[in-house]
């Protein structure tokens, strides 16, 4: 199987479009699509946040599945919310694959059992440095093995506290002990934002400081990390694309790099 073979994946949007995203971007849409999306691919959209979601006779159509991040909070009861796990159970027993971005990740692990909180030290912005677990890393068919660390970019203020029964950690960090897991293979879960762009990021924080939602000085903090560190985009579309197209192996650490 490699990359140039038409596959067809839809997004599972679960938020609004800022006017700056769909100004600089054309909406978060194109962003997922041109950070994962390879030639020839079809990619289409359900914004779940508006109750827009995949009929059952449409499911069978996606050879994989993509939620996105969300400012809304995942242990919530909304109405879209509730179907939404629904749907990812429903996604789970068919083996799909299924990919969770931040809010994704997060409700990933509610549909499968495990267990989400409120972060203790508030909101982590900016760029984080996350690690393989001492039994887990990644490896692509024509490809090295990932490093044993990895920066992403993160914007959050939710975690996971309990994984699923059955998950597995890939990834954690000195802030959190899953930055990302996975289970049974076809579900992964990536706590921070591997489509996201330094550029998105900072207009998210400058636009969240008027509303209090990020102190003053952490979105600062948050916006001179981003000079200064650049992330590791290409290991991790490398990650998301192969898991989506099932290319992708975990092996023992000793084949590290």
């Amino acid at each position: 199987m490699t990359f140039q073979e038409m596959k067809r994946f839809a997004l599972l949007h679960a938020a609004r479009d800022s006017n700056y995203v769909t100004k600089v971007y054309g909406g978060y849409f194109k962003v997922f699509f041109n950070a994962f999306a390879d030639k020839g691919d079809k990619w289409e959209l359900y914004r779940v946040v508006d109750g827009e979601f995949p009929k059952r006779d449409e499911i069978d159509c996606y050879e994989g599945f993509v939620i996105s991040g969300s400012p809304y909070d995942a242990r919530s009861d909304e109405s879209w919310m509730v179907e939404l796990c629904r749907l990812l159970q429903t996604l789970i027993s068919m083996k799909k694959k299924v990919l969770g971005i931040g809010f994704g990740h997060q409700m990933l692990c509610r549909a499968l059992g495990g267990r989400v909180a409120r972060l203790e030290t508030g909101w982590d912005v900016g760029i984080r440095r996350v690690t393989f677990t001492p039994s887990h890393c990644l490896r692509f068919p024509g490809s090295k093995i990932l490093p044993l660390d990895m920066d992403i970019i993160v914007c959050h203020q939710d975690e996971i506290v309990k994984v699923p029964e059955g998950g597995r950690v890939l990834l954690y960090s000195e802030k959190m002990s899953d930055e990302m897991f996975v289970y049974e293979e076809h579900v992964l879960g990536i706590q921070g934002h591997p489509e996201c762009t330094i550029e998105i990021l900072e207009n998210l924080v400058h636009s969240l400081l008027p509303n209090d939602s990020i102190s003053r000085i952490l979105g600062e903090n948050g916006k001179m990390l981003l000079k200064e560190v650049e992330a590791d985009k290409k290991y991790w579309k490398s990650i998301c694309k192969s898991f989506l197209k099932g290319i992708w192996f975990i092996e023992p650490p000793y084949w590290r790099i």
